[in-house]
C-alpha cells in the first residue's frame, strides 16, 4: 500500500512513519509537511507545502495513494474557540476534502484525541472542535474515514520530536499501565492499527485505546 502521512515532524506523525517505513505492507511513503526531513529512506518520498490550504496545487503528486494518515495538529493550549477551529477544523477538512476529490477510494485516517465530544455539544472547547471536525470527516466520500482518539502514546525507537514531559511519562509507563489501561498505549500500536485499517477495515469508525490496541494485534 501507498500511505501519505501529514505532521511526521511531530511526535505522532514521525512515530507512525517509521512504523510505516518498517512495515512490508507498506511499499511508499509521501510525507507532507512544512519543513524538511532529517530522515533518508527508499520508501520515503517528501512534499514540502508551505500552506496546506494550496495542496489542491499538487493534483499530480496525490494520485495512486490508498492513504492518508493526517497526524498533524496543534495543542489547544493557549487557544480560544475561534482559534483552535481555524488550526483544526479548518486546517484538516479542506485538505480531506480535496483528497477525497483526487482519490476517492483513498482511506482516511484522522488523529483526533482521547475524550473527543461527537455531540459537538460538551463543555470542554477542544473536544467540542475536534468532535465537529471527526463529525465532517465520516461525511466526506472516501473509501473508508476513521478517528483515532489515542490517550498518552509511547514513543518508538528512534523518535526524536518529542517533548521532555513524554521522556517522564515514558519512563513511568508500567505505573500508567496499570492505572490506566484506556488511556495509554504505543505509537506502533497506532501505525499498525492504521496499517490494518486499510488493509483490512475496522467496524467502527471511531477507535478509542481499546480499538486500537486490538486493531494493532489483527
Amino acid at each position: 500500500m501507498k500511505i501519505i502521512i501529514t505532521g511526521t515532524t511531530g511526535l505522532v506523525g514521525e512515530g507512525v512513519l517509521l512504523v510505516c517505513l518498517e512495515n512490508p505492507l507498506v511499499t511508499a511513503v509521501l510525507a507532507i509537511s512544512r519543513k524538511p526531513l532529517s530522515l533518508k529512506h527508499p520508501k520515503l518520498k517528501e512534499l514540502l507545502v508551505k500552506d496546506f490550504a494550496e495542496i489542491k496545487n499538487y493534483h499530480n503528486q496525490l494520485i495512486a495513494y490508498d492513504a492518508c494518515f493526517f497526524c498533524a495538529g496543534v495543542s489547544s493550549v493557549g487557544e480560544d474557540e475561534a482559534s483552535f477551529t481555524r488550526k483544526t477544523y479548518d486546517f484538516v477538512v479542506p485538505f480531506a476534502e480535496t483528497l477525497a476529490n483526487i482519490q476517492p477510494e483513498m482511506t482516511f485516517i484522522y488523529v483526533s484525541g482521547n475524550r473527543t465530544d461527537s455531540s459537538e455539544q460538551g463543555k470542554v472547547m477542544w473536544a467540542r472542535v475536534k468532535g465537529r471536525t471527526e463529525n465532517a470527516l465520516l461525511k466526506l466520500p472516501f473509501k473508508a474515514v476513521y478517528n483515532f482518539r489515542p490517550g498518552f502514546m509511547r514513543p518508538v525507537k528512534g523518535q526524536k520530536n518529542f517533548r521532555f514531559i513524554y521522556r517522564v511519562f515514558d519512563a513511568l509507563s508500567f505505573l500508567w499501565y496499570l492505572l490506566f489501561p484506556n488511556w495509554i498505549c504505543t505509537m506502533r500500536e497506532v501505525g499498525l492499527a492504521m496499517i490494518q485499517c486499510v488493509a483490512k477495515g475496522y467496524d467502527k469508525p471511531i477507535l478509542e485505546v481499546s480499538d486500537i490496541k486490538l486493531q494493532a494485534k489483527s
